[in-house]
């Protein structure tokens, strides 16, 4: 099934993912990532062979243990030292990413490891098909949506997101509890209820864990911050997989032998229970004396499963006391709501945009009276239309590379006519040279621009500031560049549209 769907995405990828060249060389931390390759799977072969393939005392296990430990010590070295690390240890100093970190690997060990199993259960215990076990599963699903949906909608309008992993650690680990307490007795309805808990904790926890990380780390880190709390998830995930099915193998054998003692008790044959009880389907075509024994040996099993999960929850609970609560950023709030902040693949958290979303909000509300608050509080001798047409000119020769009269009347849509006055007077006072259509700065008017510029910078960093990060003024002035080029583009494409009025008619 997975290989054609495959194959239609790489084709679909390669037809329609534009090429982009990029502006330098990256430089890819190949050490890191064979290091934490090797150790990361020499741990979940450990933990997957150990007790079943070999002997947990054996050579290979403790190998495999000790190897993994090693390379990822060593891992954490090379990237103290990479150029571009993979996962940059800096990020461990944020306590809010290592918490956000602990919990995604929590929340995957403990998802992926019901979400594995359940459907076994389902169908070994209960009888169902391979279909219906897992449409059995929905209320799991629906319960994790409709709380990831709702703590998304709660902190977009709030703004606090710190009772939602607590709360979720604490709903998950009793979902998982009631979980363990299903039988072969205990009805649909039932086992539906303690699905849809599992879920919701589920929900709860996972959704706001990469919105905090988001929240936190500078712009700069936004897509590693982002893409290394779903590395842990999935790190979590698979050692959940592996760990459940160690225990699930451990505890399956006596169990099964003691059920197969029990069915043959009722009239069976030991050789053919033992084959029967090998699939669900062969299992529940034996005579139900002799299915019973069977069926209650997989749920004894599988509560040992679910059980052993339930510290995990605990640990994330504890864990989840930690997580600080700071203000939120606009755009980590907006993205609250966004469900796939919190499952999808990584995304790219691309800081550029992200900071661009910030000030154009910060931008968009601030009105003439924030400007010539700023102008007055800046080092210019510049009135407020004197500060405004050389800034201007400023940001129009950053822009396009030159700054023309039209150009500067289309985008405020206004007359060329009622700008001039403004330009004539920066001109006869040396701020501005020009013929009266195309204008440059003087060595003085360079200077007044850098004044105000400063004083903008400094406003809009204050701003940025109070939603939890303060860019460098590299990333500030590319941010407004982009949105100016953007609103000068739509207002160019309006004044040329074959559909707009021309004035001249209209009149």
């Amino acid at each position: 099934v997975n290989v054609p769907i495959a194959i239609v995405v790489v084709i679909a990828a390669a037809r329609t993912i534009p090429s982009v060249r990029a502006v330098g060389r990256p430089v890819i931390d190949y050490l890191g990532i064979a290091l934490v390759t090797v150790g990361a799977s020499a741990l979940i072969l450990a933990t997957s062979w150990g007790g079943n393939e070999y002997a947990w005392g054996s050579p290979v296990i403790i190998a495999l243990f000790a190897g993994g430990v090693v390379a990822l010590a060593l891992f954490c070295l090379v990237e103290f030292r990479a150029k571009e690390p993979m996962l940059p240890m800096r990020l461990f100093r944020n306590p809010v990413f290592t918490v956000c970190s602990i919990l995604s690997f929590v929340v995957g060990f403990a998802m992926l490891g019901a979400m594995t199993f359940l459907p076994t259960y389902l169908q070994y215990v209960d009888g169902d098909s391979a279909t219906l076990s897992g449409v059995r599963t929905l209320p799991m699903v629906v319960g994790l949506l409709v709380a990831s949906v709702f703590s998304g909608n709660v902190v977009s309008k709030t703004g606090r997101y710190r009772i939602f992993p607590i709360v979720g650690s604490l709903v998950m680990a009793v979902g998982l509890y009631l979980l363990s307490r299903m039988g072969p007795d205990s009805g649909v309805w039932l086992e539906s209820l303690y699905m849809l808990v599992l879920g919701v904790g589920i929900g709860l926890s996972m959704q706001v864990l990469t919105i905090a990380v988001q929240n936190t780390v500078d712009y700069s880190d936004l897509g590693t911050a982002t893409s290394g709390v779903t590395f842990f998830r999935t790190l979590g995930s698979s050692f959940g997989t592996a760990v459940f099915g160690t225990i699930y193998a451990n505890a399956l054998k006596p169990n099964l032998t003691d059920g197969i003692a029990a069915a043959a008790r009722a009239g069976g044959d030991p050789a053919v229970l033992a084959k029967a009880a090998q699939s669900p389907q062969g299992l529940h075509r034996l005579p139900a004396a002799q299915s019973a024994p069977l069926a209650q040996a997989y749920a004894d099993t599988l509560h040992t499963v679910f059980l052993w999960t339930v510290p995990v929850a605990v640990l994330g609970l504890v864990v989840a006391l930690f997580l600080k609560e700071v203000k939120l950023r606009d755009t980590a709030r907006v993205g609250s709501t966004d469900m796939g902040e919190g499952f999808a693949q990584p995304s790219a958290g691309d800081s550029a945009r992200l900071l661009e979303f910030s000030v154009a909000k910060i931008l968009r509300g601030a009105g003439p009276d924030t400007a010539r608050r700023i102008v007055a509080e800046s080092d210019t001798r510049l009135d407020m239309a004197g500060a405004w047409a050389v800034m201007q000119v400023e940001l129009f020769t950053r822009m396009v590379g030159h700054a023309g009269l039209g150009l500067i009347a289309t985008r405020h849509r206004v007359p060329p006519e009622v700008l001039v006055p403004v330009f004539d007077r920066m001109i006869e006072e040396g701020y501005l040279t020009g013929d009266g259509r195309l204008f440059t700065h003087t060595a003085a008017g360079s200077r007044e621009a850098a004044a105000i510029g400063v004083a903008w910078a400094r406003w809009l960093n204050e701003r940025l500031a109070e939603h939890g990060s303060r860019p460098d003024d590299r990333q500030l002035r590319a941010a407004v560049d982009v949105i100016a080029k953007r609103l000068l583009a739509e207002d160019l494409t309006q004044e040329l549209s074959p559909e707009k009025p021309r004035v001249g008619a209209a009149l």
